[in-house]
């Protein structure tokens, strides 16, 4: 399969505007780059936060979409990971308009690409590593709770013995975020999400999962039990998830720990961190696999993640559950209304090539 001289696109033109179909091009592979046919994408919060709001791009117009599958097309200079043919899936570059994913060809750089295994569809494969990223960073990265991830010596027990919170156990990345518990040995990891969801979390790897909307503090509190309590993670990052997250470190007398957030940290959750004792920090990440400082974890994610004796194909990490928007970049507002008016426990994927 070659890679033709233009393909479609869904571009936005400027803040607060609606895609509209463009026709571009690839400029030349560079060294390590590969081309990518893309065959499915998924959509993510920060997609039409983006559109709506501005953040991170530098130039208008722009192609936004940060979560894809795909097949390679073509390879640059320098590349031996993959080859013209594999199925791959992959985290986009947002504000690089060539390595963003609404559109139906893009091209990245293979060290950031994993191997999708014959076990999962590409469908499935687009909504795997943007949220996992942003949850490899809040467990193992130093703007996280800095831990060993689990590729690293003594990074798969470094949970033995402890517990783990994580705030909103159905969301996208709360589903990742308790499975790399699991894989980091974690004895006992608590979530909540609503009732329809606490069996399937079960099966990730959650030991106990608490109603979302009917759960006290003191239930959190009494569900960790004798378990030293490592970190709350919030994979929401609403004002209300970062101060639960603070009280129950609080309530259990935890020292020196942290609430890490999806989001930038609340003002009154980190008043109430320090105000109170024991003092707890709240902190926000960022999850781009492909910033530098964070190549560290993302490349190894890759590998480990990725091909037909990784994670995924050996049954150690599920991706989310799809549900499919048809009509392709045609259709790409629809796709992202419905993740804004919110999805439950799947993610929303569209076919650029419908």
């Amino acid at each position: 399969m070659s890679l033709p001289s233009t393909f479609k696109a869904a571009t936005v033109a400027g803040k607060g505007e609606n895609h509209i179909i463009s026709e571009r091009s690839l400029s030349p592979l560079k060294s390590g780059e590969v081309a990518i046919k893309i065959t499915a994408t998924a959509i993510n919060p920060v997609d039409w936060k983006i559109r709506d709001y501005g953040a991170f791009v530098q130039e208008w117009p722009t192609v936004l979409g940060s979560d894809a599958a795909g097949e390679v097309v073509a390879l640059g200079p320098d590349t031996s990971r993959v080859s013209v043919g594999d199925r791959v899936f992959f985290q986009g570059i947002i504000g690089n308009t060539e390595s963003t994913t609404f559109q139906q060809y893009c091209k990245m750089p293979e060290a950031l690409l994993a191997k999708t295994p014959s076990s999962i569809s590409d469908e499935q494969a687009a909504g795997i590593q943007l949220t996992t990223v942003a949850a490899v960073t809040a467990f193992y990265d130093k703007t996280g709770r800095g831990l060993p991830a689990p590729w690293d010596e003594g990074g798969d027990s470094v949970g033995n013995g402890k517990a783990v919170v994580i705030l909103g156990g159905s969301s996208s990345v709360g589903q990742y975020a308790v499975q790399l518990a699991r894989l980091s040995g974690f004895e006992r990891i608590v979530t909540n999400a609503s009732c329809a969801h606490h069996e399937y979390l079960k099966t990730l790897g959650a030991h106990a999962v608490l109603d979302r909307t009917n759960t006290s503090l003191e239930d959190y509190v009494s569900t960790v039990g004798d378990y030293p309590l490592e970190f709350v993670f919030d994979t929401i990052g609403a004002r209300v998830t970062q101060k639960l997250g603070v009280k129950i470190l609080q309530s259990l007398k935890v020292e020196g720990s942290r609430v890490t957030t999806v989001s930038q940290a609340d003002s009154e959750a980190k008043e109430l961190g320090e105000t109170k004792e024991p003092k707890v920090v709240v902190q926000g990440v960022v999850g781009f696999g492909s910033a530098p400082h964070l190549r560290y974890l993302s490349e190894p994610l890759s590998e480990h993640l990725g091909g037909e004796d990784g994670w995924i194909a050996k049954g150690l990490f599920t991706p989310n559950r799809v549900t499919v928007v048809d009509g392709g970049l045609d259709n790409i507002e629809e796709a992202l209304a419905k993740n804004k008016r919110g999805v439950s426990g799947e993610k929303v994927v569209i076919r650029p090539w419908d």
